[in-house]
């Protein structure tokens, strides 16, 4: 009994579909969930794994640069810790702050640009070319993005439980595949930003198998357990003056080096990364080696003026920004003019590891473009293939990579240019950060239901944009790109990382907008229900509690937002099995509906469902059935057979016909329903494995217990795997599976179920919870079926 959150103006209006509480599905009921809203359903086909062609490649690593240096002796470091069947962190040597240290001590080290990432792809390519079944590449700086690469890699390998349908659920049966497997692999962990975020999806120490991390940190839980540190310097003078010659000879300018590179390499600190902008720097002036470091000198002196005191501490930041505001100054006059300094201000607040190159194209960007160009011209508006061009100048210059066949990470900056950027060359960053979220929001999926790369790569970004612009996109309103954002990672299941994000965009909302304003409101109810997915029901009902007395008073008792926040109160109220108090907010609710829209606009469609749901759980069963068989024809007639009410409407009605005793009836709906699910939804959508324990149950009350015991087993895994252990779901699972040996006649095992369910109840509901006194009385009935002994 789910419905719609409130939403910021101009965020989309779609569907939100979430699990219900506890069923009381010992007595043959389910609750299930209405949904308000259009609803989009994505089919999900994968190819069975005998089909695969190995090997399998997942993720974009970034190109090898020109005239990559092999680094042999850190390339040794690694070998030899691989060779002793260690994983392997590339970090860096860090300044470690005052006042600070000690054991566990979350240190970063230097500000990047020696070359890890680079490394790191020599390596992923290096197993492709030797035979490696599996390389799977993930950009490791949100805990989101290396469940979606995970996942996508699952379904690439077939491996077992993984259907597309929950990115959650397809990350561990990865890990459980690279742990089982007898192909070999690599996993590389580009730019691990936190540790937690790899809790539980650390790849398993296999012989056949290892992985490579890139990080920043130096944090003692990123080592030891089999992995091992290796640190990556700058480049020796050695390799500094030869990356210069081969980057030079290799495009036949080799008399540009005369006999400074030397001298040039020692004032850019043998960084990488700034010496690759010299590089292309001297190749597209045309100047020498003494020429640049004339200019660098000139502009060492001019950074003083644009760098802010102490943003640099590790002083790697100040070649690279020095080598940028020369190479930005000669991209500007190249055509189409003045567009290379507002194009790299907008790439450098976008995620290092890429975004799709159609953001370039889009309005937001060209018009941004069009009013901050640096210099007068008399193109006119700036179009997308000017745009384009600007794209290619600043790949021409070494300031991004521009990979048009990457697709969604076809433009990548790094991380350190980002920086420099940011703090030396930006326009106004405001500005840039609303650029940058109106572009992102214009690429964003009408269907944001299923887990996309697109919708990853939009994720990524808005994370990495709503970091750096910090409170830049909350004036005058929280952008609705913030919203989305959110909204998706609770569509794809990330329950955890949606949690933490709706807390964070509450709290910043009320600082910012207040604690009335309409996205703080919103930003509160979809932490109640990220906390609701995630069976946190009573931290769900303290904030719904408070949120309908708001609303009601701001918007009005009639408002549509105040209804949805009504029905998602009775939605957990029902959780916690306070039916009587759900009820009444459902009857309430969908008369109200009825009244202000008619009787067959979709919300009150919902609201009866909701309302038959509760009569479910409630043991009314005559009234529920009453109310479902009318509706699921009303359903089928106006929103289809196939839309998620119309699913939830059948299914609650063959949970009604089961607690009424109509258990052919109910065998013939759910037997259809799995089936229609799986297809639609996919064999482990929350949905369908509650319709095929639904079906289970039913099994079992017609005596065919063997089958029901099968499938609630694989039920239980199943549904663990999605939601944990401890989810009240999972103890009703359990019940379920109880009943049914107790009515297959192996009592003893029924019964020591059933104590365990009995033991888990108190302790998360409470001794007066409705499912935990059910569950006391099934005990008290097996233990009688048992004999005098018990």
């Amino acid at each position: 009994m789910t419905a719609r959150e409130p939403r910021p103006e101009g965020a989309r209006d779609v569907v939100e579909v979430h699990d219900s509480g506890a069923a009381t599905a010992d007595n043959g009921g389910v609750a299930n969930t209405g949904v308000m809203g259009d609803v989009r359903v994505e089919h999900h086909h994968h190819p069975p794994a005998a089909g695969r062609v190995w090997p399998v490649v997942v993720g974009s690593p970034p190109p090898l640069a020109s005239a990559f240096q092999p680094r042999v002796e850190v390339r040794e470091r690694v070998l030899a810790a691989r060779r002793h069947g260690e994983d392997v962190v590339l970090t860096q040597e860090g300044r470690e702050p005052a006042g600070r240290g000690g054991a566990g001590t979350r240190v970063l080290a230097g500000g990047g640009g020696v070359g890890k990432s680079q490394l790191a792809a020599w390596f992923a390519e290096r197993a492709v070319a030797e035979g490696a079944d599996l390389v799977v590449w993930v950009n490791a700086s949100t805990p989101e993005q290396v469940i979606t690469a995970y996942a996508t890699a699952a379904l690439r390998v077939g491996a077992p439980g993984a259907d597309g349908s929950d990115p959650a659920a397809d990350a561990e049966a990865l890990t459980e595949w690279l742990r089982t497997t007898d192909r070999s692999w690599l996993v590389v962990l580009d730019d691990v930003t936190d540790s937690a975020h790899l809790t539980g999806l650390w790849p398993p120490h296999r012989e056949g198998g290892w992985t490579l991390a890139t990080t920043r940190l130096r944090e003692a839980a990123l080592t030891g357990s089999g992995r091992r540190r290796v640190d990556v310097d700058t480049f020796t003078p050695a390799e500094s003056v030869r990356y210069l010659r081969d980057r030079l000879t290799g495009d036949d300018c080799a008399h540009l080096l005369e006999d400074r590179a030397t001298e040039l390499a020692d004032a850019l600190g043998h960084l990488p990364l700034a010496l690759s902008h010299a590089a292309a720097y001297l190749l597209d002036q045309h100047v020498t080696c003494a020429a640049y470091l004339a200019r660098y000198t000139a502009g060492d002196q001019r950074l003083d003026e644009l760098m802010p005191a102490g943003v640099d501490p590790d002083a790697y930041g100040r070649p690279v920004a020095v080598a940028l505001l020369l190479s930005l100054d000669a991209a500007d006059t190249r055509p189409p003019v003045g567009l290379a300094r507002p194009a790299l201000a907008l790439a450098a607040v976008c995620d290092p590891d890429g975004h799709p190159d159609t953001l370039w194209a889009t309005p937001p960007v060209t018009d941004y473009l069009t009013a901050h160009r640096t210099r007068p011209s008399d193109d006119g508006p700036v179009t997308a293939e000017q745009a384009r061009k600007a794209l290619r100048t600043l790949h021409r210059y070494g300031l991004l990579v521009h990979t048009p066949a990457a697709d969604h990470h076809a433009v990548r900056i790094h991380a350190l240019t980002a920086r420099a950027t940011r703090e030396t060359a930006t326009p106004d960053p405001a500005t840039v950060a609303r650029a940058a979220a109106d572009a992102l929001l214009h690429l964003w999926p009408d269907n944001d239901r299923a887990t996309t790369d697109l919708l990853t790569t939009l994720i990524a970004n808005t994370t990495t944009l709503a970091t750096v612009a910090g409170d830049l996109l909350w004036h005058p309103d929280g952008h609705p790109l913030l919203y989305e954002a959110g909204n998706g990672l609770l569509h794809t299941g990330l329950q955890a990382p949606a949690i933490t994000y709706w807390h964070n965009t509450m709290t910043r909302s009320e600082r910012i907008l207040g604690p009335e304003h309409l996205h703080t409101l919103t930003a509160r109810g979809s932490l109640a229900v990220s906390y609701s997915q995630a069976g946190r029901t009573d931290d769900a009902i303290t904030i719904e509690e408070r949120l309908v007395v708001d609303m009601t008073r701001l918007l009005g008792p009639h408002h549509p937002s105040t209804l949805t926040c009504w029905g998602n109160l009775a939605a957990s109220y029902g959780q916690a099995g306070r039916m009587a108090d759900a009820i009444t907010i459902d009857e309430q609710v969908s008369a109200t509906r009825e009244h202000l829209l008619g009787e067959e606009h979709p919300d009150t469609l919902t609201a009866r469902l909701n309302v038959a749901a509760s009569y479910g759980q409630a043991g009314r069963t005559d009234d529920a059935i009453a109310i479902l068989e009318r509706l699921v024809v009303d359903m089928e007639h106006l929103v289809g057979r196939e839309h998620p009410d119309t699913l939830d409407a059948r299914h609650n009605l063959a949970a009604s016909y089961g607690q009424a005793g109509r258990t052919d009836d109910a065998i013939a709906i759910l037997e259809q329903l799995v089936v229609d699910m799986a297809g639609l939804l996919g064999e482990q959508h929350p949905g369908t494995l509650m319709a095929r324990g639904s079906l289970a149950n039913a099994y079992g009350q017609a005596g065919r217990t063997d089958e029901a015991i099968t499938i609630e087993r694989q039920v239980i895994v199943d549904r663990t795997r999605l939601l944990g252990e401890q989810h009240p779901h999972i103890l009703t699972e359990w019940a379920n599976l109880a009943a049914t040996l107790q009515r297959a006649g192996r009592v003893a095992d029924a019964i020591g179920i059933q104590e365990q369910v009995l033991a888990d109840r108190e302790r998360l509901l409470g001794e007066q919870h409705p499912d935990t006194l059910t569950a006391r009385a099934k005990l008290a009935l097996y233990r009688k079926a048992d004999g005098p002994s018990h």
